[in-house]
């Protein structure tokens, strides 16, 4: 394909920096060309920027909105976001599959550049792919890349680098925190696609997460936002085809599916030495999902939330 995600998430980006002043972002232009966006590392981007980093890296094919909502009867924000193109928004594309590791470089990187690379085995098996002139990425690290991460890109993606633009947020930022939270519907269609669930059955999506307070640095922060997921977060998806294939996969979806259910995720961050790709895959999904069923009328609902972790993993 040519680049039907990335152009979407590059006429995006190209309106975030139109608008970087009242934005509270900060645009660099790199020696080679590229354009790497500080959105939260020496600048306090806020919460607009949070909503358009994730409407961006999930190519704006969904809507991002922060709503009222309580946490044991304390008065919180949620994060609330409904796709009409789940498997592109999520999985081809908001999915942070792609380890950023170039010298002392490190991040996790997501956004439509990923179907560009086409790393990863989920672009073959779903047979996607694109070929675009521009690209765009969204990278979850403390520190801004330089050209040697930026040439890497652009040799993975074929992309030049002058028509590379990249969005760097750490998850102690506002904007970062809500690019995070943002992903709730994202883990459930991850982790349907590696239970072998047919994933084009999934016609839309929605879901919520309370939104953690910004912690005070990077590790902090991959606490919060990831309880907020896993032990607040509430998918529905509507789906087609048979009711027997949903009450099949259902209890093994929610991340009290994960033997490591229960634990704050900092603690169990810290038994996979700091290392996302060495915990249970099977961990990373909403706490609840709710499966609508277009063909038959029903719903089922699987999981359970623990707001008693959550209250201290945010400090309430």
């Amino acid at each position: 394909m040519t680049g039907v995600l990335n152009n979407r998430a590059c006429q995006l980006a190209e309106r975030l920096l139109s608008k970087a002043g009242e934005l509270k972002v900060i645009p660099h232009a790199l020696e080679n060309g590229a354009i790497v966006v500080d959105c939260g590392i020496e600048t306090p981007a806020g919460i607009q920027a949070g909503l358009m980093l994730a409407r961006i890296c999930m190519s704006d094919l969904a809507d991002v909105q922060l709503i009222p909502g309580t946490l044991e009867g304390q008065s919180t924000p949620y994060l609330q976001v409904q796709t009409d193109h789940a498997v592109e928004s999520c999985l081809l594309s908001q999915y942070a599959g792609w380890k950023i590791d170039v010298d002392n470089y490190f991040a996790m990187g997501s956004g439509p550049m990923r179907a560009a690379a086409e790393k990863e085995d989920l672009y073959r098996i779903l047979a996607f792919g694109e070929s675009p002139e521009k690209t765009v990425g969204v990278l979850e690290a403390d520190s801004l890349p330089g050209v040697n991460v930026v040439e890497m890109i652009s040799k993975a993606t074929g992309v030049e680098p002058k028509n590379i633009i990249l969005l760097v947020a750490p998850t102690s930022s506002i904007a970062g925190n809500i690019q995070v939270i943002s992903r709730s519907v994202e883990t459930a269609l991850h982790k349907l696609f590696e239970c072998d669930f047919d994933v084009h059955r999934i016609q839309a999506g929605y879901g919520t997460a309370p939104l953690a307070p910004v912690a005070k640095d990077s590790l902090s922060g991959i606490g919060r936002t990831n309880d907020s997921i896993l032990y607040g977060g509430a998918v529905t998806l509507w789906v087609t085809g048979d009711d027997e294939s949903l009450l099949e996969i259902g209890p093994s979806i929610p991340s009290n599916s994960a033997a490591c259910f229960g634990k704050p995720f900092l603690e169990v961050f810290k038994e996979a030495n700091h290392d996302f790709y060495e915990i249970d895959p099977s961990f990373f999904s909403p706490a609840v999902i709710s499966f609508q069923n277009l063909d038959t009328g029903n719903v089922f609902q699987f999981g359970e939330m623990n707001t008693s972790l959550l209250k201290n993993s945010f400090g309430f």
